[in-house]
């Protein structure tokens, strides 16, 4: 066993906690921090702050970090929100209320969300949903239709279709795999 005073430094565990840190290398480490975070992925600027809050850093630092990313076009919340949205929609099949809702989650301001979300028509939501209506029919095989109703209107909400649409597309999608009728046939959404 060696000598702890001869086996040389020993690294501690423990990091020196952000507000011990001198102001230089705070910024320095904040914007490693940053830096990381926007080389995984596109980052909004309330995305980085949350980040910085929850390491520590003092709210200066991070205002004055966030402009200079800013300055420099490394954050830019409608870019963000613009490719967000396209990847969302045809990766996950979200519809344009769930994006706008997603994307308030992650800080981007309103009328930058709807007006990102606005890129996707109705037609293109349309399809998305008869898309995603087909594949889940293709993996129910004997379900009965008023189950598979239920499930088709929950998968198509919970991606934030709106219900008249749900409606329509369930209903045709049904009648296209063969049913004569279907449990949405009288039904008339609000």
């Amino acid at each position: 066993m060696s000598d702890p005073d001869t086996a040389g430094p020993r690294r501690s565990r423990a990091r020196t906690p952000v507000s011990e840190l001198p102001p230089e290398e705070a910024r320095r480490k904040a914007k490693e921090i940053c830096f990381d975070l926007l080389a995984a992925r596109p980052r909004t600027r309330e995305e980085l702050r949350s980040a910085l809050t929850r390491k520590g850093f003092d709210e200066d630092v991070s205002r004055d970090l966030l402009r200079k990313l800013d300055d420099a076009g490394l954050i830019d919340d409608a870019a963000f929100a613009e490719t967000w949205v396209r990847s969302r929609h045809n990766n996950q099949g979200l519809a344009r209320r769930a994006l706008v809702a997603e994307l308030r989650r992650k800080g981007v301001d309103g009328e930058v969300a709807a007006e990102a979300a606005g890129e996707i028509d109705s037609s293109a939501e349309q399809e998305r949903a008869r898309e995603l209506v087909r594949k889940k029919l293709r993996t129910m095989t004997g379900v009965d239709e008023q189950k598979a109703t239920r499930r088709l209107l929950g998968m198509l909400a919970r991606k934030g279709y709106p219900q008249g649409l749900a409606y329509g597309v369930v209903r045709d999608e049904l009648r296209n795999a063969g049913a004569e009728s279907t449990p949405l046939d009288d039904a008339t959404p609000d």
